[in-house]
């Protein structure tokens, strides 16, 4: 409650997007104020947020819909029902994996696959599943081993490109992903913020790193921000509403395989 009350001071004292990336710590409480920064910024302006960033006016992207793990037969009914989406993000982590990729190619052949390990290989098993993977014409992995012990990704050759999650938070996490991982997964729960996205952004393709635009589940206005960021992104993720019974109002518009950007209504 203290934490809370002098948060509350803090802005009444004229706190602003800038000064809060140094009063408060990434995760999802500064990205909520960040984000709320953005809007206020873009209404006050009578000018779009993208604007405000110097971007260009962002556009409708492919986003992937997640296949949740399960018994191969599961996973492959389920692909095989959103076999027409462009892009499918299958949870992998468990032992079995080959089996369940093989199955899911199989019941979706024209789909791009990517797989999310979620931490759940091992260095012994982690060649043999990225193999599967690449077999199966998978793109892209994400965070195969644990954060903090994934030093066996640089004693092998990856076949795949390897996207580090968990591994990655924001700038200052970067400089540890060199000759582990081929691209970073951008959340800005993680980042806590807009702000910090995009600057991350920068630093990583600086880096050689990939962009993937992701997000943890949640409704149309945690996604919107995250619409600018994945402008620059080379596969983009953020299917949070797609996950919950019910969305909020003038929530994302989702056609097909295609996510459209915000509308004032909802965000910036």
């Amino acid at each position: 409650m203290r934490g809370t009350t002098r948060r509350c001071n803090d802005l009444a004292a004229g706190l602003d997007r800038i000064a809060l990336q140094q009063a408060m710590k990434p995760g999802a409480a500064r990205n909520a104020l960040d984000c709320a920064f953005w809007d206020l910024e873009a209404k006050r302006a009578g000018r779009p947020a993208y604007a405000l960033a110097g971007l260009a006016a962002p556009k409708p992207l492919v986003t992937a819909l997640t296949v949740s793990l399960g018994t191969p037969q599961a996973m492959a009914d389920a692909a095989h029902a959103a076999s027409s989406r462009k892009l499918l993000k299958i949870k992998l982590g468990r032992d079995g994996d080959a089996e369940r990729i093989a199955a899911v190619r199989a019941a979706a052949p024209r789909a791009e696959l990517i797989v999310d390990a979620n931490e759940g290989w091992t260095a012994d098993n982690l060649a043999a599943n990225l193999a599967a993977c690449a077999a199966a014409g998978v793109t892209l992995v994400e965070q195969p081993l644990p954060a903090g012990h994934d030093g066996a990704l640089a004693q092998i050759a990856r076949p795949i490109t390897v996207c580090a999650d968990e591994s990655a938070h924001d700038r200052a996490s970067l400089a540890a992903l060199a000759g582990l991982y081929d691209a970073v997964n951008i959340k800005l729960d993680k980042t806590g913020g807009l702000t910090e996205a995009l600057a991350m952004a920068d630093d990583a393709r600086r880096r050689g790193l990939r962009i993937m635009a992701g997000c943890m589940v949640g409704t149309s206005l945690g996604m919107a921000p995250a619409i600018l960021l994945a402008q620059q992104a080379q596969v983009v993720d953020l299917d949070g509403p797609l996950l919950l019974a019910k969305d909020r109002p003038d929530g994302l518009r989702y056609e097909d395989s295609l996510v459209h950007p915000p509308t004032p209504a909802l965000w910036g």
